[in-house]
């Protein structure tokens, strides 16, 4: 087997992995079928946009949250500009912990909001480290 066919098999199985333990979902297969030799480093650019981005927005959210008067609407927001990347990008996971952190935004409910933005924290170093391994191939 050529190197390639070797690295496309490698690749195939850690991100049959991802989708087993729930990081990964079919969106990210076809975020995949959108690469091509004219943009070969497609899937790695959206990928790391989305993590400058999603910077951003963890910094909004924990500015948002810490008001004396917490603007939920607001952060009900940015959590759904999250939501919307990350079922762009097919992180499973993170989608569906924004579908919680809006419950808690909708009830007003800080605590749970706080523990949302966390857990978001937590999942996003979590997929972004196993993207990195994903990516370190050749």
């Amino acid at each position: 087997m050529d190197a390639v066919a070797q690295w496309r098999n490698q690749w195939f199985d850690y991100t049959q992995y991802l989708r087993r333990e729930g990081f990964l979902d079919d969106q990210f297969a076809q975020l995949k079928k959108l690469q091509d030799e004219n943009s070969p480093d497609f899937v790695v650019e959206v990928v790391s946009l989305f993590f400058q981005d999603s910077e951003k927005l963890f910094n909004n959210m924990a500015r948002a949250l810490e008001q004396n008067v917490v603007n939920f609407k607001q952060v009900d927001a940015y959590v759904h500009q999250f939501k919307g990347s990350s079922a762009w990008i097919g992180a499973f996971r993170l989608k569906n912990v924004c579908i919680n952190f809006r419950n808690f935004c909708e009830a007003q409910n800080l605590e749970g909001c706080l523990r949302c933005l966390q857990q978001l924290q937590q999942e996003s170093t979590a997929l972004k480290n196993k993207l990195e391994n994903l990516f370190r191939y050749p």
